[in-house]
């Protein structure tokens, strides 16, 4: 595959490379990293997407890119808002796996104090791991309202205050839900299930803000060195990962009935407007409201967590949460494309928004400013807050990348990676851990993923977001 060099942090893959391209790929990235990307799939999944129908502007991959389901993690692509399609392998699984950032004014010499008896309180009250679940004695009303109406609905029922709300993308509720879309398969999965992690990447962090990068920025977040924060990073659990295989199957037999060639069966989509599209769509968006609640209920259990620890209400102890944003989402947006203003489907997928100041999407607190961009690390690695830029608004459909990027397979890192390494490395570092599966601390290494700091220094140097602050980990838990 050829590949044109642009400039040291970005590159293309030209329509002209496969036939049936109907666009350019473009792909934010460094030398070294893009050279990974060649070993899987990675460029070969987005040049491929970039034969769908109806797409506008380029196919897109982030720094953190890899090799997923049909469409690159770190891919992002747009679809015309009246011609296009939309794909749920574009999408991803685990519909709206996403990060939130809940600040704090409690000191590092502090929490150290009490480090092991906090974790000991989340991993109690936040269950954690494969088919993990929570009996919060809610029904299938609750859920339908859940899946509905989102984050509003929990805080009414007690789980968080009302500023939660304007501090999440889609203030926690997306508008178009429609629960008779969803099968009676991921409806069973998903009751139970809310407040919970789940396993993978997934993960609760207490983390430090180890350096600020922009005081300006940092002080319209609230964020200040030292300080401490917690970070969460989960999406729809079961629920969204059934309301995906359903469609996706529902979509085979639509692509035979419209006598549709795919240029990879794992790219199935639908025509806008289309009975399947309005189908989809409106179950998708019940497993984005579902794991922005979920990630509410995980909130509530910090704060009471924390206060059971420190003794102090959470308000006392400056638990707000930061922001709350998707990283695999499809959702339609305006944006200026060829300087005209255009309506668009855009597909983010192991990729973030990153809206510059002035976008009425952002909360009124940070609108002057540009969006919380929030970038997990690996286990034992730092992780980011950037903000949204211009050049992302330019170039990318507001888009950023939504974290390191795999860079080996589980199972390539179960055989090489002792589990022994990590635990010493965490040890090292002062990180204390508290994990449900041994196997995952060899699956999750921190060897297993990109650096970081490269990845968040190349989307700085191609201006599609700034560093903010840099976060480092004191205390993990994970599945």
């Amino acid at each position: 595959m050829e590949i044109e060099i642009i400039n040291d942090n970005k590159f293309m893959v030209q329509k002209q490379a496969f036939p049936g391209m109907n666009t350019d790929v473009v792909i934010y990235s460094n030398k070294q990293m893009i050279e990974k990307m060649k070993l899987d799939k990675t460029l070969i999944q987005a040049s491929n997407a970039a034969k769908l129908p109806g797409l506008v502007g380029n196919v897109m991959v982030m720094p953190d890119g890899h090799e997923g389901y049909g469409f690159p993690i770190g891919g992002v692509m747009a679809s015309d808002a009246e011609n296009g399609i939309v794909s749920p392998g574009a999408v991803g699984f685990d519909i709206n796996c996403s990060v939130r950032l809940i600040k704090t004014n409690i000191e590092e010499a502090e929490l150290r104090v009490n480090v092991e008896n906090i974790l000991d309180e989340l991993f109690k009250n936040v269950p954690s791991g494969v088919g993990s679940r929570m009996n919060l004695g809610l029904s299938q009303k609750d859920l339908q309202k859940i899946a509905e109406h989102g984050v509003p609905y929990i805080i009414e029922k007690g789980f968080g205050i009302d500023e939660d709300i304007e501090r999440i993308e889609e203030n926690g509720g997306m508008s178009g839900a429609d629960f008779s879309k969803v099968s009676k398969e991921a409806r069973s999965r998903g009751l139970n299930e809310l407040g919970t992690l789940g396993a993978g990447n997934h993960f609760l962090e207490i983390q430090k803000v180890e350096s600020i990068l922009d005081d300006k920025t940092a002080k319209a977040y609230g964020l200040y060195k030292g300080q401490i924060v917690i970070m969460v990073h989960t999406g729809s659990r079961g629920f969204g990962h059934q309301i995906c295989s359903d469609y996706l199957k529902i979509l085979l037999e639509y692509q035979k009935k419209h006598n549709i060639v795919l240029p990879d069966p794992e790219l199935g989509y639908a025509h806008v407007g289309s009975n399947e599209f309005y189908d989809y769509m409106g179950a998708m968006k019940c497993a984005v409201n579902y794991a922005f609640t979920n990630k509410q209920i995980i909130t509530n259990s910090i704060r009471k967590s924390f206060e059971n620890v420190f003794k102090k209400s959470s308000d006392a102890l400056g638990m707000d949460v930061l922001y709350d944003l998707s990283h695999n989402i499809v959702k339609l947006e305006e944006h200026m494309v060829m300087g005209k203003k255009r309506k668009v489907y855009v597909h983010r997928k192991g990729a973030t928004r990153s809206f510059a100041a002035g976008r009425d999407e952002i909360p009124k607190k940070y609108r002057g400013v540009g969006q919380p961009v929030l970038i997990p690390g690996s286990m034992g690695t730092a992780s980011y807050v950037l903000c949204g830029s211009d050049g992302a608004m330019e170039e990318t459909f507001g888009s950023a990348c939504h974290g390191a990027g795999r860079v080996m397979s589980r199972h390539q890192a179960l055989r090489e990676i002792p589990a022994s390494k990590t635990f010493n490395s965490l040890s090292n570092k002062n990180i204390s851990i508290r994990i449900r599966t041994k196997k995952l601390v060899s699956e999750e290494a921190e060897w297993t993923y990109k650096d970081v700091d490269e990845v968040v220094k190349t989307v700085g140097n191609a201006g599609i977001a700034k560093a903010v602050a840099r976060n480092v980990p004191i205390a993990v838990v994970k599945g």
